[in-house]
C-alpha cells in the first residue's frame, strides 16, 4: 500500500518561498495524477493543485495560480510544490495525496501533512 510523506513545511515570511516534497514507499506514483491539498486554521481542507501522471499538465486553485508550482520526478516516486510570493493566507497544513480516478475527482492515500506558516 502506498504510503505518502509530506515534508519541506517552516516558518516564512510574507514574500518568501517553500518547497514541498510527497515522497512515496511501497509503491509507485508513475501512473496515478496527484494532488496538493491545504487546511487552513478553522477551514476546511480545499484544494491547492493537481498534476497528471505524465507531468505534462497541470491545473491550481485560483488563490494560488502563478505563485504556486507543482511537478513531479517519478524516477524519485516523488511530486513537489514549489511556493512563491508566499501570503499569510497561505498559512496551513499541506498535504498530498493519491488522485484514485484520474479525474481529480477522488483522491486516497493521504499523507500526515506538513506545516505552513507564513508571517506578515
Amino acid at each position: 500500500q502506498v504510503q505518502l510523506v509530506e515534508s519541506g513545511g517552516g516558518l516564512v515570511q510574507a514574500g518568501g518561498s517553500l518547497r514541498l516534497s510527497c515522497a512515496a514507499s511501497g509503491g509507485t506514483l508513475r501512473n496515478y495524477a496527484m494532488g496538493w491539498f491545504r487546511q487552513g486554521p478553522g477551514k476546511e481542507r480545499e484544494f491547492v493543485a493537481h498534476i497528471s501522471w505524465s507531468g505534462h499538465y497541470s491545473n491550481y486553485a485560483e488563490s494560488v495560480l502563478g505563485r504556486f508550482i507543482i511537478s513531479r520526478d517519478n524516477a524519485k516516486n516523488t511530486v513537489y510544490l514549489q511556493m512563491n510570493s508566499l501570503k499569510p493566507e497561505d498559512t496551513a497544513i499541506y498535504y498530498c495525496a493519491v488522485d484514485i480516478t484520474g479525474r481529480a475527482i477522488a483522491y486516497d492515500y493521504w499523507g500526515q501533512g506538513t506545516q505552513v506558516t507564513v508571517s506578515s
